[in-house]
This record gives C-alpha cells, structure tokens and sequence, in this order.
C-alpha cells in the first residue's frame, strides 16, 4: 500500500484521500473538513473527491445517520475497494447512476423499507434510538432460481449496507428453505407474499402497540399488569 503523502504517488485526491482514511484516521474514528483541509491544502473540493469513495463501498456516516456525531464531524465506519490499485479500482468502476425518478420507482416497490431489516426511513433503530435509518437505492448481486446471476435494484438502510459482507442474495436458497415447511406454513407464508407483508399474531400486536408507548406509559402498564 502506498503512502498517502508520498510525493513520488502519481493519484487523485479521491485515492489520496482513502489512504488518508486508511492511513491517519483510522477505521471506526472520526474527521472533519477542517482536517481534510489541512491534509490537502489547496486542493478544491477535496472532502467531495473523499466523499467519491462511497460509490466503491466506502461508508463515511455523517449526523445525519448517526445523531452522536456533530454537523462537522464525519465517522470512517469502513474501507472498501483498495482505489489505490487500478486494477481493483478499474474492476469496481461504478455502474451508470440511477436517476432520482428510478430510485424513487424502487423506494415505492419496496413500501419506502429497508428489505434487509425492514427498518423505515427516518426510523430509530430499536437498538440505538441515536441512529436514525437512513434509505438508499443499491445493487445486489441475486442468484435466481435458475442459477443464473443477475445484478438487481433492492432498497436498503445505510447500517444494513456498511455490514453487507458483499455475498449475492440467493433465491435458489430462499426457495428450497420454504419447501421444507410443513404445507400449512408453505401457505401462510405464500400469503404474507400476497399482502408484501408478513402476518402478525395477537401476541405480537400487543407487543407492538406497548411498544409504541412512551416510558412512563410503559413503566406504567407494567405495573399494572403484575398486580
């Protein structure tokens, strides 16, 4: 890997910038434009070349994702294709860029949810109510049942895409998963695939619905309920 300040390095500010992130940053710490300023003096809009790498599967949250960091603080949640090697960087060169009217197109199919974790845009996560979900239009890799590969559009959250770990979704799979159901399941779930959603139990509703409470109004139940 070469350095990122070496002089003798014959790059743009993009592949200069993810050694930067690599080299002086870190992964899982945070920067801001003012230290990408000073790293690259007088180059012009160098936090947009860095900001580049997310379209080679670098993730960079802003506070926008991540309610914990300030509106000048950004986090280098995770490196991804090595820019620094041509033929790494020739081998992920993006695809041809979605218009806003195909995303929006995709986002609608997929009801405006995350079809990873089914989290809705602008959504804290249950885990980390810091954290709100973040959508976005992405290409996965699909195994379809005939074997064949396809690369296909899904919509998915900013955390469910930084931990993809770049496997393709397999229909195959999913398929032969649901025939070791019992037939009653197979149509239940043949069902859920009609209505796009999956079916609740009374248990689950309830669940929900406490959910939904706020803490005092939950705290509250509670103690009511073991009385």
């Amino acid at each position: 890997m070469p350095t990122w300040d070496d002089p003798k390095l014959n790059a743009g500010t993009m592949v200069r910038g993810a050694l930067w992130l690599v080299q002086v940053i870190g992964q899982g710490n945070t920067f801001t434009k003012e230290q990408i300023r000073a790293a690259f003096p007088g180059v012009s809009q160098a936090d947009r070349r860095i900001r580049d790498l997310r379209d080679y599967g670098w993730v960079m949250l802003t506070n926008t994702e991540d309610a914990r960091l300030t509106a000048e603080d950004q986090r280098f949640e995770k490196a991804g294709v090595p820019v620094w090697d041509p033929v790494a960087r020739r081998a992920a060169t993006p695809q041809k860029a979605l218009s806003n009217k195909e995303k929006q197109a995709v986002m609608a199919r997929d009801h405006y949810m995350c079809t990873l974790c089914g989290i809705s845009g602008g959504e804290s996560y249950h885990d980390d109510s810091n954290q709100t979900a973040v959508l976005s239009v992405t290409r996965r890799k699909t195994v379809l049942l005939d074997g064949s590969e396809e690369t296909l559009l899904a919509t998915e959250c900013k955390r469910c895409r930084s931990g993809f770990n770049g496997s393709p979704a397999r229909a195959d799979e999913v398929l032969a998963a649901i025939k070791e159901l019992d037939p009653g399941e197979q149509r239940r779930i043949l069902r859920w695939m009609d209505r796009d959603r999956r079916g609740t139990t009374p248990l689950e509703r309830a669940w929900n619905t406490y959910r939904r409470l706020p803490a005092d109004a939950r705290e509250e139940l509670r103690s009511a309920l073991r009385q």
